[in-house]
């Protein structure tokens, strides 16, 4: 009868976990992994068949941190907001952890929709929040929040990467601003209008030119 294993699959996943939180996706290897838990790297390739596949089921605790992370918003007015200004707040505390869930190359291309189902649960909550706190429609509402996940993503991202370093005014004041130009652009029901072409100038050079119907120029 083989030796029952010394540690679980979960508790692997969540060595790897605390590794990458730490010190971040690179110090993650097998042999640092076997010296972290005290063993060998056997035990990690009784459970996962490659490092890869560890690095997705470390990322799937990160997800469920992330949610946990951002779920006080029940106790705040308006609740959308403080989402967006938590996903932001993550990419300064835990950047490492941003980096995992939302700045991981893919082998294949994907639409925008598939990076937002890395969201979990989040993204159907926040359309949710959308809805019942400002009368938006579904699609409405999916629309607002795709705009206001990808500039709090792009915010994160910067924050992460030690691009700047934000305080939670300025977060707010960031994501406020969007948040408003989006709702008036909506409720003056000339979203569909919106639009860019681009063409090439005699000097070699791109600008675009907006509709002259649309809201500002």
């Amino acid at each position: 009868m083989p030796p029952k294993p010394k540690y679980t699959k979960e508790e692997i996943a969540s060595a790897a976990f605390e590794i990458i939180k730490k010190d971040g996706l690179s110090a993650l290897t097998a042999r640092d992994l076997g010296a972290y838990l005290g063993t060998s790297s056997r035990p990690i390739f009784t459970y996962f068949r490659t490092m890869e596949e560890l690095k997705l089921a470390a990322r799937e605790i990160a997800l469920r941190e992330f949610i946990d992370y951002v779920s006080d918003y029940r106790e705040y007015t308006p609740a959308f907001k403080r989402i967006g200004m938590m996903i932001v707040s993550y990419g300064i505390h835990k950047p490492e952890l941003f980096k995992l869930l939302f700045m991981q190359e893919h082998k294949e291309k994907r639409g925008f929709g598939s990076t937002i189902s890395d969201l979990g649960e989040i993204s159907d909550v926040c359309t949710e929040l959308i809805m019942k706190e400002y009368g938006m429609t579904g699609e409405q509402a999916e629309l607002i929040f795709e705009q206001m996940w990808t500039q709090a993503y792009g915010l994160g991202v910067m924050c992460a990467m030690g691009v700047c370093d934000l305080s939670d005014e300025e977060i707010g004041r960031q994501l406020g601003i969007g948040f408003a130009g989006l709702m008036m652009l909506i409720r003056s029901g000339m979203i569909d209008e919106i639009h860019s072409d681009v063409e090439k100038n005699t000097d070699g050079t791109f600008h675009g030119n907006k509709s002259g119907d649309v809201p500002y120029k």
